[in-house]
């Protein structure tokens, strides 16, 4: 007999009470269910499938009339045995590092505009944005234009110093650097967004405590702001690192069809479109777009990975 009965009848009579009603939470996945449908269906049908369609393309050959048949690892066989494939893998990680420079630029700008006081940071902000929302087809023509070697402004520029001419983007060695340099100028203003609103959820106390302790300017941006920050910091370096591998559209309009430094400056997506729609190797470079995203896949991972020694969640 229980020593409280009067509590021990109340719970029994509880526990028959949550028995007979109906469970809590049924209905409610149901519908949590119904309104991830659509983009579940949308990720199944543009995404998942397309990656298994590719994966399975990738061990055939297309006929030149249509068809294909299967011919097991050759592709990738080829992929891996090919000179140019290694040669465009260097390239594509050559703008990756290039393109990351472009969020330490971007952390120090949005640090400048985020400073108590300053007037027209939202006209700062919209002409920083602007190359990013531009075609890259209109910003390839004017740093064509730029970098012209018979008379271009930066060797206008550059001759009022004494430097001699140079064909920017039709020398190999120069070519990378110059396209790396317009990815940067046209991304910056993207990952300046990103940094503003991060700093923005910085608490400002943490500044008046340190300004009160004789901190400096640049002791809290190492000591607060960094470290605070890096979480948006990592979400936008794997966003930046993901849009430098697969970068192509800027590459092709810069560089043509017929320049001379192609082969230094081609990405492994420009190397995809060769393969598939100009020398009709369909399986090919379905092999080659698998083994990118296995790359883009392993990045990925190390930095979530490296993540845990640098990130810093408050």
């Amino acid at each position: 007999m229980s020593v409280f009965p009067a509590t021990a009848a109340a719970k029994a009579k509880e526990r028959r009470a949550s028995e007979a009603a109906p469970r809590p939470g049924s209905r409610n996945q149901r519908a949590a269910y119904w309104f991830i449908a659509p983009l579940g269906i949308g990720f199944a049908l543009f995404y998942f499938w397309p990656l298994l369609q590719t994966f399975y393309f990738s061990f055939t050959e297309f006929g030149a009339f249509g068809g294909h048949t299967f011919i097991g690892t050759d592709n990738y066989a080829r992929v891996i045995q090919d000179v140019t494939v290694w040669q465009a893998l260097v390239n594509t990680l050559i703008y990756s590092v290039i393109g990351l420079t472009a969020l330490p630029i971007a952390i120090v700008v949005a640090s400048l505009l985020n400073r108590r006081g300053l007037r027209g940071v939202s006209v700062y902000r919209a002409l920083y944005f602007v190359p990013f929302v531009t075609l890259p087809v209109a910003v390839g023509l004017v740093w064509n234009w730029l970098y012209n070697g018979d008379f271009g402004l930066l060797n206008e520029v550059l001759g009022w110093f004494g430097v001699d001419r140079h064909s920017w983007v039709s020398d190999p060695s120069t070519a990378v650097y110059a396209i790396g340099t317009v990815m940067v100028w046209s991304t910056t203003g993207y990952y300046l967004i990103i940094f503003m609103a991060g700093i923005k959820g910085i608490p400002q106390d943490y500044y008046e405590a340190a300004e009160l302790d004789g901190a400096g300017a640049l002791r809290r941006f190492f000591t607060i702001t960094l470290p605070l920050l890096s979480p948006t910091l990592f979400f936008a370096s794997i966003i930046c690192m993901i849009n430098s591998l697969q970068t192509f559209d800027l590459i092709y309009i810069m560089m043509g069809e017929k320049n001379p430094a192609i082969g230094d400056t081609q990405s492994v997506v420009g190397l995809f479109y060769t393969w598939a729609f100009i020398e009709n190797a369909q399986g090919a470079a379905a092999a080659l777009a698998f083994l990118l995203m296995v790359v883009i896949a392993a990045l990925t991972y190390l930095q979530f990975r490296l993540q845990k020694r640098w990130v810093h969640y408050a």
